[in-house]
């Protein structure tokens, strides 16, 4: 290869590069944008900025919002999303279980993956309920302060952990920093138990529950999670924790993971 032409590759590389990011960072702020905030934002030349977003508007992967010449994400990327969950079949095993899921326990069913160093609720069905329990799909909230956080992480070590998540997401919403041991304590006993439940660190007034999803290789890739008021969901902890391990074992039995286990022991 040229000289020339290395460069060429390379510029285009970097154009794909910086594309992805304004469409993860659009992603992430969840509202419509001005090209020269996204610039500002991100770091990034504005002169570059411009140009690709014209190119991403030109293939419909940005649609203008208003008339301030704010832009958001664009219609072909739902079409997108669509023919990857038509293919992905953990992501249409999953729906249909949080479907039985929310049928069978009336709670609001998620199914939840890590996103970098995030977590966020990847899937969701509300429960049949006077009152509504419910997340924002997709927002990033701080592993530390989630139940199915613990799972998440849990095929990683100590020093992975640690790496993984920020120093800063150790302090908890009512302003208590949690000791990253305790923490690592917490993933290792729900590694063992093969589930964690807790009073919710976000709403106070829920108990989550969340177990796991393993891959072929034993590596917890999602969770399937039940929300539900505190009261209910301490009452009925053992019924809501094996309808959950029977659905998660059956999509991870379809991974190649063979596990087994739907009945729960409670200590105390």
């Amino acid at each position: 290869m040229t000289e020339a032409a290395a460069d060429t590759v390379s510029r285009r590389t970097r154009g794909l590069d910086r594309a992805f990011e304004i469409l993860e960072f659009l992603r992430v702020k969840r509202q419509p944008m001005r090209p020269n905030e996204i610039a500002s934002e991100i770091g990034a030349p504005r002169s570059s900025v411009y140009e690709l977003i014209n190119l991403l508007l030109r293939h419909g992967m940005l649609d203008y919002e208003g008339e301030d010449g704010r832009v958001y994400l664009g219609r072909r990327l739902y079409f997108l999303g669509t023919a990857y969950a038509e293919q992905f079949d953990l992501m249409r095993e999953c729906d249909r279980m949080l479907v039985r899921l929310a049928e069978e326990t009336r709670e609001t069913a998620q199914m939840c993956l890590l996103e970098g160093r995030k977590y966020t609720v990847a899937m969701m069905r509300e429960g049949i309920r006077p009152f509504r329990i419910s997340s924002n799909v997709g927002e990033l909230v701080s592993i530390v302060w989630t139940a199915s956080g613990r799972l998440l992480v849990s095929h990683l070590s100590d020093q992975q952990i640690l790496d993984l998540i920020p120093p800063e997401d150790f302090v908890l919403p009512n302003g208590r920093r949690m000791d990253p041991a305790e923490f690592i304590a917490q993933v290792r006993q729900a590694s063992h138990d093969g589930f964690f439940t807790f009073n919710s660190e976000v709403e106070n007034f829920t108990h989550c529950f969340a177990v796991p999803i393993f891959q072929a290789d034993g590596a917890c890739i999602a969770t399937l999670c039940l929300v539900a008021p505190r009261e209910d969901g301490l009452r009925n902890r053992t019924a809501y924790l094996e309808s959950l391990l029977k659905a998660a074992n059956e999509i991870s039995e379809k991974l190649g993971f063979h596990n087994g286990r739907t009945q729960v022991t409670i200590a105390g």
